[in-house]
């Protein structure tokens, strides 16, 4: 089953959002992030962003969650207020 980590920030301004976007797009994904597809969504009048990492099974999730844990604050979009680790019931593509 896959499963999902959701995560909440506070104070991700358009340019810390705009960084990360772009170090995204030049970069691999790390190897011990084992990661099928990662969402990021941003309000930026709000600075709030929501990430949602998409894993195939437990141990994927398990070796991203402890690799994604113990990141500097530094690389994160901003304070982490929340960590969950969700089912994903049902998806959809277009």
């Amino acid at each position: 089953m896959a499963l999902a980590r959701m995560v909440t920030f506070d104070g991700v301004s358009a340019e810390r959002m705009a960084e990360l976007t772009k170090e995204m797009d030049s970069g691999e994904p790390p190897a011990e992030i084992p990661a099928k597809e990662i969402l990021m969504l941003h309000d930026p009048d709000a600075q709030k962003s929501v990430v949602v990492i998409f894993f195939d099974n437990d141990d994927d999730y398990r070796r991203g969650d402890e690799a994604l844990s113990a990141m500097p604050s530094d690389d994160t979009p901003g304070q982490r207020t929340s960590v969950g680790k969700y089912d994903v019931a049902f998806r959809m593509a277009r």
